[in-house]
């Protein structure tokens, strides 16, 4: 069986095996481009809305009331599915809520990323969700036309315990630097009301963006201290968690503890992973070096 019960079990209970997608990555691309006119998922990367038959032990491609979400290969940047999922694996070891997530194959092999929807529950029920470029009057063509600053006054605008989701916040900026996600805009930060509770959602499309394109030209997509480069220990913990975001010094060093612990974790994850030998070494000479550029700048 290529995949584990445990790792099956995570999207249901009830799924005991599963079987292989029937199209290849170019099928699934084609598919998601047909498609896009039906489905409400918008962004660059190709992706498929699937619902989950238990009953036949398989996902099958939707255009309304999926559950799932499908990433497939991209025929720009190389394997974006593994790089995803291992991102998304070291995340909820950094101490980050994400949703349900994995990797399926296709007929040709291939893997895929997947990701269980965060903001459906029940038999076709939402939570309601919005996303900071919609909080802020942003759209899809401005949600680089901000900064980091800004998605603070949003959490204490909006969000039932604000010192709480700003820790969270500062937890994920934190690791988007470490694990080089570039391209953490807007819309990749969203606010969900929930057990009549206002916070931020699961966290969703982080990837190390750094090792996808070659030689990035940034290192943050929003700026923070008016910096998308040069990020440092000071830029991070001095200004933007103490003095923007309130965060007591025994709570920041509990961060900077987190992160050294997890750093190990995190490394043994990249190993075994299914990212080439090339982009592990990138991915780990890119990690070493943002943590270490924290702990002696």
């Amino acid at each position: 069986m290529r995949y584990s019960l445990k790792g099956l079990h995570q999207f249901s209970p009830h799924l005991n095996d599963l079987s292989i997608l029937n199209y290849t990555a170019q099928e699934l691309r084609r598919e998601a481009t047909f498609r896009a006119t039906k489905m409400s998922i918008q962004g660059v990367q190709a992706k498929l809305s699937l619902r989950l038959s238990t009953q036949k032990q398989l996902f099958e491609i939707v255009d309304m009331n999926g559950t799932f979400i499908l990433k497939p290969q991209s025929d720009m940047y190389e394997q974006l599915p593994e790089n995803e999922d291992l991102t998304m694996k070291m995340a909820q070891i950094f101490g980050i809520n994400v949703p349900s997530h994995g990797l399926i194959y296709g007929k040709d092999d291939e893997l895929n990323y997947i990701i269980k929807r965060f903001d459906r529950y029940g038999k076709s029920k939402k939570y309601h969700v919005e996303d900071f470029a919609q909080l802020t009057q942003n759209t899809r063509e401005t949600k680089y036309k901000s900064s980091i600053e800004k998605l603070i006054p949003v959490i204490e605008n909006y969000c039932t315990f604000p010192m709480l989701e700003k820790l969270k916040l500062f937890r994920r900026v934190l690791f988007c630097f470490v694990t080089g996600n570039e391209d953490m805009h807007l819309k990749n930060f969203s606010l969900i009301i929930k057990d009549k509770k206002v916070e931020l959602s699961p966290a969703y499309d982080l990837l190390n963006t750094s090792i996808a394109v070659k030689n990035p030209q940034e290192e943050l997509a929003l700026p923070l201290a008016g910096k998308r480069n040069r990020i440092n220990s000071d830029v991070l913990f001095k200004y933007f968690a103490s003095e923007r975001l309130g965060l007591s010094e025994k709570s920041i060093q509990k961060e900077q503890e987190n992160l050294d612990k997890k750093k190990k974790i995190m490394s043994e994850l990249i190993d075994i992973s299914f990212l080439t030998k090339a982009l592990k070494k990138d991915y780990h000479d890119l990690m070493n070096e943002r943590i270490a550029r924290l702990t002696h700048s």
